[in-house]
């Protein structure tokens, strides 16, 4: 078979298949979608929602998302900046237990191969009737804060309100306008008051970056691939890199999911969280920074470790990628975990240095940020929670194993794009980051493209966070299949 003709889509739907999960929605989910679209309740205005379809909301994503889940604004007010974050309202429209709930409970996320995504939830209702699309009515749950020049976060309050996005947006050109790079796309040059207010929420990032970063959060710029794929055909593999719109949203959503935490535990309300443990292989880390020349503490310490960093992305920027990719491997993923109302010392996220830290801003493609906003609509409302306790824990645990399937599916895919696109680079020589050492082998991230294959030959006494020259031998798209040598 020739890999220019592997079958790349037939290959992600045998893959989902093959890691549990169910592409095809159940029966009675049309049924349901057009009782939802008929209901129009994804746009109604009730008594206890707030009108601000005049505010100038806008949405920053990728170039092809056509899933938004959240809108942003901005305005100067006493004491600092207020950031109102708007979060596709999806609970409104999806009921618990129905089949399209009980499916995305099942699922638990949306998955993104570089040829083809397999929703959570019908397209219908993620890209159309519950995404916050431009110039459409739309439901939304309201998280409101003031950011103090410090990057200090206050005054907080969520609600629910009706929105309209005035302004789809793509950070690869809101990025390089903000940075001075490029000329803003023909929207925002359009318009100065859209200008001003994306500045605003510039600026009110940067000082939330800057205190994240004083409490010990870790900023990682890593690299990413980012595969260009035409009609299932791979076209080339290009470096996806943050910019200022990324890190903008990044930001908002950081500050919204903890500001949602935050909110629930001061109500004694029990929920999921999202937490980073501290790293199991902390010693390495240390290894790693004592050949780079610092002494880390031999505990696990985000504030030091962020240092660390920092200094070397500057002073060695082209080792920087390499060792950054190394740290996130070796900080292990994160988890889902029950929080109960009454517990004093919840589960932090080490990453984020956040004490408080719950998915909450992507309820059109994650289940969790679902559960967490009927959980929050009850808090409101003064109701008894949607879940009980053991509800919530098989909830969490559910989606621990559906994100590990998941990455599965994606780094299976991810190879087998980029087997593909490699087909004719046999014999070249590639500079990379050992990312794995195990029983499983010996794995490899070459950095031009950023794609990852197994050590064959040569591998012995590597560890992760090792740099080395390698030898593309062979790929096999079938079998997901990219071989390196030692060169």
């Amino acid at each position: 078979m020739s890999t220019h003709t592997f079958d790349l889509a037939a290959s992600a739907s045998a893959e989902m298949i093959r890691e549990g999960f169910q592409p095809d929605f159940p029966t009675g989910s049309e049924q349901q979608v057009e009782e939802i679209r008929a209901d129009g309740h994804a746009a109604r205005s009730s008594a206890e929602s707030r009108d601000l379809r005049s505010l100038l909301w806008s949405s920053i994503d990728n170039d092809t998302s056509r899933d938004l889940d959240q809108i942003e604004v901005a305005e100067q007010v006493n004491g600092g900046i207020r950031i109102r974050v708007g979060v596709a309202d999806v609970s409104a429209s999806v009921l618990k237990d129905t089949p399209i709930d009980e499916h995305a409970a099942q699922q638990t996320q949306t998955v993104y191969t570089a040829v083809r995504n397999f929703p959570m939830l019908p397209n219908e209702l993620s890209t159309d009737l519950t995404s916050l699309n431009e110039n459409e009515d739309r439901a939304a749950m309201v998280v409101e804060l003031v950011v103090d020049t410090r990057g200090v976060v206050g005054q907080t309050s969520i609600y629910r309100a009706v929105v309209r996005n005035k302004a789809q947006l793509a950070y690869s050109k809101v990025g390089p306008w903000l940075e001075g790079a490029a000329s803003p796309d023909d929207k925002v040059g359009a318009s100065a008051e859209l200008q001003a207010q994306l500045r605003l929420q510039d600026e009110a990032a940067v000082a939330l970056r800057a205190e994240r970063v004083r409490q010990g959060a870790l900023e990682f710029n890593h690299v990413e691939a980012d595969p260009v794929v035409v009609d299932g055909q791979v076209h080339e593999i290009k470096t996806a890199e943050h910019n200022l719109a990324t890190d903008l949203i990044e930001e908002f959503m950081i500050a919204a999911n903890g500001t949602m935490a935050r909110t629930l535990r001061e109500a004694h309300r029990s929920c999921i969280r999202r937490v980073v443990r501290s790293p199991k292989r902390w010693d390495r880390i240390v290894e790693l920074a004592g050949r780079n020349g610092t002494k880390l503490p031999p505990q696990p310490d985000s504030g030091a470790l962020n240092a660390f960093l920092q200094v070397k992305r500057v002073s060695d920027p082209i080792h920087y990628p390499d060792l950054a990719l190394a740290v996130i491997k070796l900080m292990g993923p994160g988890e889902y975990v029950l929080t109960k109302g009454d517990d004093a010392d919840p589960l932090g996220h080490f990453g984020l240095a956040a004490e408080d830290y719950a998915h909450s801003t992507a309820p059109n493609r994650r289940f969790a940020d679902l559960v967490t906003q009927r959980v929050v609509k009850a808090m409101l409302d003064n109701e008894p929670p949607p879940y009980n306790d053991e509800e919530l824990a098989a909830i969490a645990q559910q989606c621990n194993l559906q994100e590990a399937a998941a990455r599965k599916v994606e780094r299976t895919m991810e190879k087998r794009v980029a087997a593909v696109a490699l087909a004719d680079s046999i014999g070249k020589t590639f500079h990379g980051v050992i990312t794995g050492s195990g029983d499983k082998g010996v794995y490899v991230r070459v950095f031009h493209p950023p794609v990852e294959g197994k050590m064959v030959r040569g591998e012995q006494g590597l560890d992760v966070g090792d740099t080395v020259d390698v030898t593309l031998l062979h790929t096999d798209p079938q079998h997901a299949f990219i071989d390196f040598g030692r060169a």
